[in-house]
């Protein structure tokens, strides 16, 4: 017999664990170029609100215990805001983005100075095109991989050898979804609980899924517009988009704590909470 959600919830404990975020200060977002389906030079975003709305979310890490790092905005990187695409902490090292675009290729080596001035971390230099934590997920021993549209198979290769972790690398195939955090999110790290929305991968990379973790959580193409995927979870807590309704209602289900949150400006810019939000691991 098939356990429900709440029969699942009530099998588990949901502890929290303590994250150490870097976040960078949106004193530069703005709407200037288009290089993803959500970006439109005709709607750009009121940056008032944008700011309001990330102090906003730098409040709430905060009252649940985790520690922010406030990186300063730079001048024309009007994307920086979006912290995680500037590399990836695991294993040890900081491996950094190499981004593709013009428009936001002065990012990786910036993430890289900050980390060697702030963190004990070594730096990896990355040959080969990708996008830090936008397309790289660690969970437990592995890292989850996205390639298709911002990074590059090649560059999972590099990784696994440098990090000394297994990479596993899924193909997406919608544009919307054009990096795998947009796509696929940790629920509980220590259980190894994923959500994920179908539809933003190939045949072969759902069939991937679905034998690595087969209790994930599938979300609907409604909440996954509304960039559901795009949380943050610390293993009790889950901060996420408030306009995935249905999403908050399911992580409620399985014994999590909603924290819904409104980052409706970034969204304008294809963004969210996990973009905003890098990761720093020892």
């Amino acid at each position: 017999m098939t356990e429900t959600l709440a029969e699942k919830a009530e099998a588990v404990e949901r502890t929290p664990s303590l994250y150490h975020f870097a976040m960078v200060e949106p004193s530069e977002f703005d709407v200037v170029y288009e290089i993803n389906p959500w970006m439109a030079t005709t709607d750009r975003p009121d940056r008032e609100l944008a700011l309001a709305q990330w102090r906003t979310l730098v409040d709430a890490y905060r009252a649940y215990g985790h520690t922010v790092e406030i990186i300063p905005g730079v001048p024309g990187l009007p994307d920086m805001v979006f912290a995680a695409n500037g590399g990836l902490s695991v294993g040890g090292i900081f491996y950094t983005a190499k981004f593709s675009t013009e428009f936001r290729e002065a990012e990786g080596p910036l993430h890289a100075e900050w980390q060697r001035a702030n963190t004990a971390t070594k730096v990896v230099e990355a040959t080969f095109v990708n996008e830090g934590e936008g397309d790289y997920i660690a969970l437990g021993d592995r890292v989850l991989a996205g390639y298709g549209f911002r990074s590059t198979i090649e560059s999972h290769r590099e990784l696994e050898e440098a990090a000394g972790r297994e990479v596993v690398s899924l193909h997406l195939v919608d544009s919307r979804f054009y990096h795998l955090d947009t796509a696929l999110c940790v629920l509980d790290e220590a259980r190894g609980l994923i959500a994920y929305f179908p539809g933003a991968f190939d045949d072969d990379s759902r069939a991937t899924l679905e034998r690595l973790y087969p209790d994930a959580v599938k979300v609907s193409a409604q909440d996954a517009e509304a960039f559901a995927m795009n949380s943050v979870s610390d293993g009790k807590h889950v901060f996420h988009a408030g306009a995935a309704r249905e999403f908050g209602r399911i992580v409620e289900e399985l014994g999590f704590v909603s924290v819904p949150l409104d980052l409706s400006q970034f969204l304008k810019a294809g963004g969210g909470i996990k973009c905003c939000t890098m990761t720093l691991r020892d």
